[in-house]
């Protein structure tokens, strides 16, 4: 009887080896718990129109955030395979809860495969070089804030600045629905924001790839009062050099290259995502069926 880390061992290593041969124009594979990852993309998009874009929104088992470890690492490890099934060649985890609880698994699995894994994490270092008051705010999930990754994270990049980290429960679950302003959806932001400014913070950093797209919420509730940074544009940047050091990057082209978005649950809200950030995307009208069988 194969165990199941044998299983994904040899499920992954097919899947590598197919992606190895792919060619340039083979797309780059983004995957999130739900929409939030979107945010990634639109980055992505606009620095690198020249790149085909596969998107995997994991919205049957969002949020991530309030789940244990090892649903999370299942859940990754069950996208990357099937992303790697479609011939990607490269890999972005667009989630901070995905990648402080998976990443480090992920990139050893594919090491010695030549499929490079990029994720993210919140911008701690940004924050603590721009802020005034050495006080800065972190709004992530529950899962982010309790990841060794990201206690590291704080720990090598903090300095003097002082961190307060509230995690944004009912966040992403509003936003998967299309919320980002009702007056649920405020009166939670009015909490954390204000636990964040209480403590003299300002500046905020987005540590959830949902978030941003509560930018304009959060500006109307802070004003001037905090300077609001996500990851983002700075995720583009490193999937740029990572491309580039493996030889990877597309070749430009006269027209952007096709975006294809994915969901394993509900395919509305990537409809409307893409439509309110003016992205020109194939969506596919079922659902995909990834599967998670590994411990």
């Amino acid at each position: 009887m194969v165990s199941p880390t044998a299983a994904l061992n040899m499920a992954l290593n097919v899947s590598a080896q197919a992606a190895l041969k792919a060619p340039l124009n083979a797309p780059i594979g983004i995957f999130d718990s739900g929409v939030g990852g979107m945010s990634v993309l639109r980055a992505i998009h606009a620095l690198l129109p020249q790149e085909a874009l596969l998107y995997v929104a994991d919205s049957r088992y969002a949020p991530y955030g309030e789940r244990d470890d090892a649903y999370i690492v299942a859940r990754c490890l069950a996208i990357s395979e099937w992303l790697l099934d479609q011939g990607v060649k490269t890999l972005v985890v667009a989630c901070n809860t995905a990648t402080a609880q998976t990443i480090q698994r992920l990139r050893a699995h594919l090491a010695e495969r030549n499929i490079a894994v990029v994720g993210v994490e919140p911008a701690v270092k940004p924050a603590a070089l721009v802020s005034k008051t050495r006080v800065a705010g972190v709004l992530a999930t529950a899962s982010t804030l309790r990841s060794a990754r990201f206690q590291a994270l704080l720990a090598r990049h903090s300095g003097d600045c002082r961190f307060v980290c509230v995690a944004g429960n009912g966040l992403v679950d509003a936003i998967e629905q299309g919320d980002t302003g009702s007056p649920h959806v405020r009166a939670l932001l009015e909490d954390y924001l204000g636990q964040i400014l209480a403590a003299g913070a300002d500046t905020l950093v987005l540590g959830c790839t949902h978030y941003p797209f509560l930018d304009q919420a959060i500006k109307q509730m802070t004003g001037e009062r905090l300077a609001v940074i996500d990851s983002g544009s700075a995720i583009a940047r490193q999937l740029q050099r990572v491309l580039e050091a493996q030889a990877l990057l597309a070749a430009t082209a006269a027209t952007r290259a096709p975006v294809r978005l994915c969901s394993t649950g509900n395919t509305t809200p990537l409809h409307r995502l893409a439509a309110t950030l003016g992205i020109d995307a194939q969506v596919d009208p079922q659902p995909v069926e990834i599967e998670a069988p590994f411990s």
